[in-house]
Protein backbone atom coordinates (compact mmCIF):
# COMPACT_ATOMS: atom_id res chain seq x y z
CA UNK A 1 0.00 0.00 0.00
CA UNK A 2 1.29 3.27 -0.71
CA UNK A 3 1.99 5.97 1.74
CA UNK A 4 0.69 9.02 0.87
CA UNK A 5 -0.56 10.72 3.96
CA UNK A 6 1.31 10.65 7.44
CA UNK A 7 1.87 11.99 10.47
CA UNK A 8 4.47 14.16 11.43
CA UNK A 9 4.18 16.08 14.88
CA UNK A 10 0.52 18.10 14.64
CA UNK A 11 0.89 18.23 11.22
CA UNK A 12 -0.46 16.01 8.09
CA UNK A 13 2.10 15.53 5.30
CA UNK A 14 0.83 14.68 1.76
CA UNK A 15 3.21 12.48 -0.68
CA UNK A 16 2.05 13.23 -4.24
CA UNK A 17 5.43 12.12 -6.12
CA UNK A 18 8.92 11.34 -6.00
CA UNK A 19 9.83 13.04 -9.02
CA UNK A 20 12.80 16.09 -8.02
CA UNK A 21 14.94 18.49 -10.33
CA UNK A 22 17.09 17.99 -7.64
CA UNK A 23 19.73 15.57 -6.38
CA UNK A 24 20.66 17.51 -3.27
CA UNK A 25 24.20 16.54 -1.16
CA UNK A 26 21.87 16.74 2.48
CA UNK A 27 18.17 14.78 1.23
CA UNK A 28 17.12 12.43 3.79
CA UNK A 29 15.71 10.04 1.19
CA UNK A 30 19.06 9.21 0.05
CA UNK A 31 20.00 7.88 3.66
CA UNK A 32 16.40 6.85 4.78
CA UNK A 33 12.84 5.95 3.16
CA UNK A 34 10.58 7.43 6.13
CA UNK A 35 10.07 10.17 8.03
CA UNK A 36 8.19 10.44 11.42
CA UNK A 37 5.34 8.00 11.73
CA UNK A 38 5.86 7.26 7.59
CA UNK A 39 6.06 4.27 6.09
CA UNK A 40 7.80 3.80 2.92
CA UNK A 41 8.04 7.26 1.25
CA UNK A 42 9.11 5.74 -1.89
CA UNK A 43 5.86 5.60 -4.09
CA UNK A 44 5.01 2.57 -6.72
CA UNK A 45 2.93 5.36 -8.81
CA UNK A 46 2.10 9.04 -8.61
CA UNK A 47 -1.46 8.82 -6.12
CA UNK A 48 -4.59 10.95 -8.76
CA UNK A 49 -5.55 13.13 -6.97
CA UNK A 50 -8.95 11.37 -6.29
CA UNK A 51 -6.50 8.73 -4.18
CA UNK A 52 -5.23 11.30 -2.19
CA UNK A 53 -8.59 12.70 -1.26
CA UNK A 54 -9.99 9.08 -0.72
CA UNK A 55 -6.78 9.05 1.68
CA UNK A 56 -8.18 11.98 4.40
CA UNK A 57 -10.80 9.99 5.28
CA UNK A 58 -8.74 7.18 7.03
CA UNK A 59 -7.47 10.44 9.77
CA UNK A 60 -9.33 12.54 12.11
CA UNK A 61 -8.13 15.24 10.96
CA UNK A 62 -9.32 17.72 13.99
CA UNK A 63 -6.15 16.20 15.55
CA UNK A 64 -3.76 18.39 12.72
CA UNK A 65 -2.36 22.31 12.76
CA UNK A 66 -2.10 22.28 9.00
CA UNK A 67 -1.74 20.09 5.80
CA UNK A 68 1.67 19.99 4.44
CA UNK A 69 2.40 19.24 1.03
CA UNK A 70 5.75 17.61 1.52
CA UNK A 71 7.08 14.71 0.88
CA UNK A 72 10.16 12.33 -0.96
CA UNK A 73 10.23 14.58 -4.50
CA UNK A 74 9.04 18.04 -4.80
CA UNK A 75 5.56 18.74 -4.83
CA UNK A 76 5.20 21.24 -7.59
CA UNK A 77 5.82 18.16 -10.03
CA UNK A 78 2.49 17.22 -9.31
CA UNK A 79 1.02 20.71 -9.67
CA UNK A 80 -2.61 19.55 -10.84
CA UNK A 81 -3.19 17.08 -8.39
CA UNK A 82 -1.52 19.66 -5.37
CA UNK A 83 -4.00 22.25 -6.29
CA UNK A 84 -6.77 19.84 -6.35
CA UNK A 85 -6.38 18.24 -3.10
CA UNK A 86 -5.93 21.85 -1.37
CA UNK A 87 -8.48 22.81 -2.78
CA UNK A 88 -10.89 19.86 -1.56
CA UNK A 89 -8.77 20.31 2.15
CA UNK A 90 -9.99 24.13 2.10
CA UNK A 91 -13.28 23.45 1.74
CA UNK A 92 -13.91 20.34 3.35
CA UNK A 93 -11.34 20.70 6.66
CA UNK A 94 -10.81 24.48 6.85
CA UNK A 95 -6.96 23.61 7.45
CA UNK A 96 -3.98 25.83 7.18
CA UNK A 97 -2.31 24.86 4.17
CA UNK A 98 1.33 24.64 3.77
CA UNK A 99 3.85 23.70 0.69
CA UNK A 100 7.36 22.46 1.03
CA UNK A 101 9.35 23.17 -2.16
CA UNK A 102 12.89 23.85 -3.68
CA UNK A 103 11.18 26.88 -5.85
CA UNK A 104 11.76 25.43 -9.44
CA UNK A 105 8.18 25.40 -10.09
CA UNK A 106 7.80 27.81 -11.95
CA UNK A 107 10.97 26.13 -14.15
CA UNK A 108 9.36 22.75 -14.20
CA UNK A 109 6.08 23.99 -15.95
CA UNK A 110 8.21 27.03 -17.69
CA UNK A 111 5.76 29.78 -16.34
CA UNK A 112 4.43 31.39 -12.92
CA UNK A 113 2.71 29.02 -11.22
CA UNK A 114 2.36 31.30 -8.22
CA UNK A 115 -0.81 32.96 -9.27
CA UNK A 116 -2.50 29.02 -8.81
CA UNK A 117 -1.53 29.01 -5.36
CA UNK A 118 -3.95 32.36 -4.20
CA UNK A 119 -6.53 31.26 -1.81
CA UNK A 120 -5.54 27.85 -1.06
CA UNK A 121 -1.08 27.84 0.33
CA UNK A 122 -1.39 29.91 3.67
CA UNK A 123 2.85 29.45 3.51
CA UNK A 124 4.98 28.10 0.80
CA UNK A 125 8.49 27.00 2.32
CA UNK A 126 11.15 27.28 -0.23
CA UNK A 127 14.68 25.99 0.58
CA UNK A 128 17.40 28.74 -0.07
CA UNK A 129 20.53 26.45 1.18
CA UNK A 130 22.73 29.20 0.85
CA UNK A 131 23.43 32.77 -0.19
CA UNK A 132 25.65 32.27 -3.10
CA UNK A 133 24.39 30.86 -6.25
CA UNK A 134 27.67 28.78 -7.05
CA UNK A 135 27.56 27.19 -3.82
CA UNK A 136 23.88 26.83 -4.22
CA UNK A 137 24.45 24.70 -7.42
CA UNK A 138 27.09 22.11 -5.28
CA UNK A 139 24.52 21.66 -3.27
CA UNK A 140 21.53 21.27 -4.87
CA UNK A 141 22.63 19.88 -8.11
CA UNK A 142 19.65 20.85 -9.95
CA UNK A 143 19.13 19.39 -13.57
CA UNK A 144 18.19 23.38 -14.55
CA UNK A 145 22.31 24.35 -14.13
CA UNK A 146 23.26 27.75 -13.20
CA UNK A 147 19.64 29.29 -13.75
CA UNK A 148 18.19 27.75 -10.45
CA UNK A 149 19.12 29.94 -7.79
CA UNK A 150 18.23 32.96 -9.38
CA UNK A 151 14.39 31.37 -10.19
CA UNK A 152 14.24 29.99 -7.16
CA UNK A 153 14.58 33.73 -5.68
CA UNK A 154 12.66 35.04 -8.37
CA UNK A 155 9.89 32.06 -7.45
CA UNK A 156 9.77 33.06 -3.94
CA UNK A 157 9.79 37.16 -4.76
CA UNK A 158 6.05 35.94 -6.78
CA UNK A 159 4.93 33.99 -3.96
CA UNK A 160 4.61 36.89 -1.40
CA UNK A 161 2.25 38.81 -4.57
CA UNK A 162 -0.26 35.46 -3.98
CA UNK A 163 0.80 33.52 -0.55
CA UNK A 164 -0.07 34.98 3.10
CA UNK A 165 3.47 33.76 4.21
CA UNK A 166 6.64 32.87 2.40
CA UNK A 167 9.59 31.51 4.44
CA UNK A 168 12.52 30.94 3.17
CA UNK A 169 14.88 28.30 4.82
CA UNK A 170 18.69 26.90 5.13
CA UNK A 171 19.80 23.94 7.48
CA UNK A 172 21.89 24.56 10.72
CA UNK A 173 25.09 23.25 10.18
CA UNK A 174 25.63 23.39 6.64
CA UNK A 175 26.56 27.37 5.93
CA UNK A 176 28.74 29.10 8.10
CA UNK A 177 26.88 32.04 10.65
CA UNK A 178 28.23 34.66 8.01
CA UNK A 179 26.58 33.36 5.76
CA UNK A 180 23.28 33.13 7.09
CA UNK A 181 23.69 36.51 7.97
CA UNK A 182 23.65 37.00 3.56
CA UNK A 183 20.58 34.42 3.79
CA UNK A 184 18.64 36.65 6.49
CA UNK A 185 19.15 39.81 4.41
CA UNK A 186 18.07 38.24 1.14
CA UNK A 187 15.06 37.36 2.72
CA UNK A 188 14.20 40.63 3.99
CA UNK A 189 14.70 42.18 0.38
CA UNK A 190 12.43 39.46 -0.88
CA UNK A 191 9.82 40.02 2.30
CA UNK A 192 9.97 36.34 3.41
CA UNK A 193 10.51 35.26 6.91
CA UNK A 194 14.00 33.16 7.26
CA UNK A 195 14.44 30.11 9.00
CA UNK A 196 17.24 27.65 10.13
CA UNK A 197 15.99 24.24 10.07
CA UNK A 198 17.48 21.39 12.11
CA UNK A 199 20.23 18.95 10.80
CA UNK A 200 18.12 15.61 10.55
CA UNK A 201 20.24 12.65 10.12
Amino acid sequence: MMEILYKVHNNLYVNLTNKCPCACTFCLRQTMDRVGESGSLWLEREPTAEEVIAAFDNFDMGQFDEVVFCGFGEPTEALPVLLAVAEHVKRTYGKRIRINTNGMGNLIWNRDITPDLTGLADTVSISLNTPNAERYHELVRSRFGDRSFDAMLDFARKCTEHVPQVVMTTVETTISHAEEEECRRICEEIGAVYRIRPWEN
